[in-house]
């Protein structure tokens, strides 16, 4: 860091062209040659791997270590160990602390023991096991449908099932903040696709209103519990539009499950909604059910439908049964011990409210298992990020183009784990370096630009 402070950002921008065997005013791309000359296609020379060369080549200069894919020695969850140090962790998705919970963790092994690690086929084909029936039924009652399936990807459960069930004569009106895997979905449906500002209801009354008639079929998506800003929206006023214009509306409650409602069932149990009045839920068990993969809930005509068209289920081999059993003893420890989702609202709101105290912007953060403080550069969030882990803190920065520069944000994962004393020490933490990280020359931010 001091070698930092030493330079202006122009010597470190210079000096990173150098590293990067380029020069300041004019860097070079070069192409890779065959032995007879002819120009062979390299990668290397795409311009968005010459960004990552630049940003790697900042953190050698800085000392500051790449604050993504950091290498943790063992489980994950309010702590973890990166390089043999134990560091207090707020980038865990364990809302719950259900990972690793010995209920879980015996429900993996005894189908380990039963089926193997794999079912080797598609469940279409010969795939099927007694244990992805028990979890599809707990994941129902769970979220109060009828029926549910269960996904071996989170991600490719919104992009298979959005893709599959709208086409191009229909239409897709969304939140502008939905995860990456609603909008890769959409794109794949070639559906007219509209994004609304982020929670504005008289857009989406808009957009319904002037194009609602002439498409075929009309979906409205937004999440339960958005897992960047850490709000909610409103659904019973989602519920009048989508009757209002005869639409179906989907709920992604990949973070909402376990951090909304009194026992953690997400957002209808939170506003008080008859999860019914909802056609299509969306979740995840890589987050509170401690597993992986993703699932779908809904009537039963919608999961049967699901079951024979959706080509993520279909053409992909089953959940592996280790992660299905795991995953369903995980909804029935939550059902179980509420007490775990009332810790987590308590550690989010003190998370959220302490971060007011000390002049952070959190955002839209309702203070459940998502709270950002929002920094607004790139750079400065990456070495706000690398300041922390150096005082015993993990905590991953979100920077641009995963959000708008202005919006760059280190983001908090609280669990039911937490202390409070690790709430109140990280919160200080930020609060005293941030000052000092702003008011030296943005370098890194300088190296971006060029």
């Amino acid at each position: 860091m001091n070698q930092l402070r030493s330079n202006t950002a122009q010597e470190t921008v210079d000096r990173v062209r150098q590293a990067l065997g380029q020069s300041a005013a004019s860097p070079t791309r070069p192409q890779a040659r065959t032995a007879s000359g002819r120009k062979d296609f390299d990668f290397s020379t795409l311009p968005e791997y010459e960004i990552l060369k630049i940003w790697k080549a900042v953190g050698d200069l800085t000392s500051i270590s790449n604050p993504f894919y950091r290498l943790h020695d063992g489980r994950a969850s309010s702590t973890t160990s990166i390089d043999g140090r134990t560091i207090t962790n707020f980038s865990s998705y364990d809302y719950l602390g259900l990972n690793g919970h010995p209920d879980v963790a015996a429900a993996a092994k005894a189908a380990i023991d039963h089926y193997g690690t794999s079912v080797s086929a598609s469940r279409l084909s010969s795939g099927e096991r007694q244990v992805h029936r028990d979890l599809e039924a707990a994941l129902a009652r769970l979220s109060g449908t009828e029926d549910a399936i269960a996904f071996v990807s989170g991600h490719a459960t919104n992009v298979t099932v959005i893709g599959e069930l709208l086409g191009p004569e229909d239409l897709i009106v969304a939140d502008s903040l939905v995860h990456n895997s609603i909008v890769e979905g959409a794109k794949l449906s070639g559906a007219k696709r509209i994004l609304c500002p982020h929670g504005d209801l008289d857009a989406f009354e808009r957009a319904l209103r002037l194009n609602r008639a002439r498409y075929r079929r009309a979906l409205i998506i937004v999440e339960g519990l958005y897992g960047m800003d850490g709000d909610v929206p409103d659904l019973a006023a989602l519920i009048k539009l989508k009757k209002r214009y005869n639409a179906w509306l989907m709920v992604d409650e990949a973070h909402a499950t376990g951090a909304l409602g009194a026992t953690g069932r997400g957002i209808a149990e939170e506003q008080g909604i008859d999860p019914t009045e909802v056609e299509i839920w969306m979740g995840t068990l890589s987050k509170t059910l401690a597993a992986a993969g993703g699932y779908i809930a809904g009537s039963r005509a919608l999961i049967e439908l699901l079951r024979y068209t959706s080509p993520g289920f279909v053409f992909s081999v089953g959940l592996a049964p280790p992660v299905a059993a795991a995953a369903t003893a995980a909804v029935e420890v939550m059902m179980r011990e509420p007490e775990r989702a009332t810790a987590l609202r308590r550690n989010g709101r003190a998370l959220l409210t302490r971060a007011k105290s000390r002049g952070l912007d959190t955002g839209l953060s309702i203070g459940a298992s998502v709270v950002p403080v929002i920094i607004g550069n790139s750079g400065q969030t990456i070495m706000l990020s690398e300041r922390l882990l150096q005082r015993g803190f993990n905590v991953v920065p979100a920077v641009f183009p995963g959000v708008a520069e202005n919006q760059a944000r280190l983001r908090f994962f609280i669990t039911s784990e937490h202390s409070q004393e690790q709430i109140d020490s990280v919160i200080d933490a930020v609060a005293e370096e941030l000052p000092d990280i702003r008011s030296n020359s943005s370098i890194v931010g300088a190296i971006a630009g060029r």
